[in-house]
């Protein structure tokens, strides 16, 4: 089940976890810092930032440059041994040192190695959230052990088009239709194309968090997802917001907007055709 305070915090308009953010330098790209630390902070404050790997060894001069300009401690660790990860042990001590200063809601673990499957699980059980960062590649273990995981793919920044050149032609642009109002467009995040959409899983999900009548709220279909599917993630389908994904199904899904009683605001909820 997943932890009530991620559940709250989805839910919320604030952030309100407190969190230790540890990061696994051999295991997890620089490309990924600003989307990384922008993610964290959807969910609370990153009141520790450390970053574990060997700074001496070529492998880690990406991380260097970007150290001090997003303030994350580096935590040197020396390979002693050939085909010995060190550097997963000191990360793992200090997360259980961490732990039991009881000052974290949560943790942040961004690493792509199963290793770290065991510490989630720990953090797990003391009651506090486990968010987990990686690349698709990541072990299903580790994946399923955090409340909420995170493919580091979704996080990395938009390559800017290129610029035509002088003998291409542009494209014409189509003027909007004078009838009807134009649609919002949506920040479409590159999406692997080997990710096929889950729809037997979702639409099963839909089913055990509807009423009687058929209706889900939206909230509460997210969280039902997110509970048995913790790495889903509608970015990785093309879509900045499960909201958008839903409206975009139309083959699946209908939608409804209602009025919460009380409010002008409006809540999304959707049942299946």
């Amino acid at each position: 089940m997943a932890n009530p305070r991620t559940i709250t915090k989805i839910e919320a308009d604030e952030p309100t976890l407190r969190l230790a953010v540890l990061i696994d330098a051999d295991n997890a790209q620089a490309a990924i810092i600003e989307g990384l630390l922008a993610e964290i902070a959807s969910y609370g404050e990153a009141t520790v930032k450390r970053i574990y790997g060997d700074f001496t060894s070529p492998a880690s001069a990406q991380w260097k440059k970007v150290l001090n300009k997003h303030a994350i401690k580096p935590v040197q660790q020396f390979a002693y041994t050939t085909g010995k990860n060190a550097t997963d042990s000191t990360l793992i001590i200090d997360a259980m040192d961490l732990l039991y200063t009881h000052r974290f809601d949560g943790f942040c673990i961004v690493s792509s190695d199963s290793d770290f499957t065991g510490l989630a699980l720990r953090i797990r059980e003391e009651g506090l959230t486990i968010l987990g960062f990686g690349e698709q590649k990541t072990p299903e273990a580790f994946r399923n052990a955090c409340h909420k995981f995170i493919f580091t793919e979704v996080l990395r920044p938009i390559a800017p088009a290129q610029p035509k050149t002088s003998t291409e032609k542009a494209a014409p642009v189509p003027k909007p239709k004078k009838s009807g109002t134009t649609p919002a467009k949506t920040k479409i995040i590159p999406s692997s194309p080997e990710i096929q959409f889950p729809k037997e899983f979702v639409l099963q999900a839909l089913e055990n968090s509807c009423d009687d009548s058929g209706w889900a709220n939206l909230a509460t279909f997210g969280s039902y997802l997110t509970k048995l599917k913790p790495d889903f993630d509608s970015r990785l389908y093309g879509f900045k917001k499960l909201s958008d994904l839903v409206k975009a199904k139309t083959e699946i899904f209908k939608t409804e907007e209602r009025k919460s009683p009380g409010s002008d605001k409006t809540t999304l909820f959707l049942k299946s055709k």
